[in-house]
């Protein structure tokens, strides 16, 4: 039962992958399987403790693949490292729909998507073109708060 129900959990991953045009190499599930798992976003040296038998090159590039191709979107939580986190169901990363507010805290160091709270349109001067957006809110979560 265990044999059976671990390859339903890699046909899940492989179909995740294929969906956004990746292919599903045993590094790209064993990273994907990672992110699945976390609930706040994730640096690439806490992505190296978790995945087992990688080189910090390899995560990185799957990284990259994965937000090239609208998996995950990267946060700049202004610790100086960035945080990784994967995308929400139809999210396309675009400026004008998809983007929401990350919230740090500065007690645990977590940094946690909240996509209910969406960025409002800034209207930039003409001749100016965004290409990326980024707001994060500092303070003490609700569990470092309790």
């Amino acid at each position: 039962m265990i044999v059976k129900d671990q390859e339903m959990k890699i046909r899940e991953l492989e179909k995740n992958l294929q969906e956004k045009n990746i292919r599903p190499t045993a590094m790209r599930l064993l990273v994907l399987e990672a992110l699945l798992d976390q609930e706040i976003a994730i640096s690439l040296t806490d992505l190296e403790k978790e995945v087992e038998k990688s080189d910090r090159v390899t995560l990185f590039r799957t990284l990259k693949t994965f937000q090239e191709n609208g998996l995950v979107h990267s946060i700049d939580d202004g610790t100086g490292a960035p945080k990784y986190a994967l995308c929400e169901d139809g999210c396309k990363c675009e400026l004008e729909r998809d983007l929401h507010v990350h919230f740090h805290c500065k007690e645990c160091n977590e940094t946690i998507c909240l996509p209910k709270y969406k960025i409002p349109e800034i209207s930039l001067p003409q001749k100016f073109i965004s290409e990326e957006a980024n707001l994060v809110v500092k303070g003490i979560c609700g569990k470092c708060a309790s």
